[in-house]
């Protein structure tokens, strides 16, 4: 996959896993994106350990479900350190 579609990837999965999750998310489209891409290799890492297969390519049922997978985990684990700076 080349890397201007790996960014649209990340774009488009973060933004789903923001309208996935519950409650008001920060950020605008450059935090999605960077969430997106980062929960996009993390997905993709975390396929190749569970399951012997990573990013594959871009149309593919599998990548996207990995990358919309990861993307939840580093927006919920951003929520968490948001929200903890915020009560301070």
């Amino acid at each position: 996959m080349g890397f201007i579609a790996f960014l649209i990837l990340g774009l488009i999965a973060g933004a789903i896993a923001k309208a996935i999750l519950p409650g008001r998310q920060g950020g605008g489209w450059i935090i999605t994106l960077v969430l997106g891409v980062v929960g996009a290799l993390l997905g993709g890492w975390i396929g190749g350990m569970l399951f012997g297969t990573g990013l594959q390519e871009f149309f593919s049922l599998q990548t996207w479900l990995l990358a919309i997978g990861g993307a939840l985990i580093v927006l919920l684990v951003y929520g968490m350190i948001t929200k903890r700076g915020a009560r301070r």
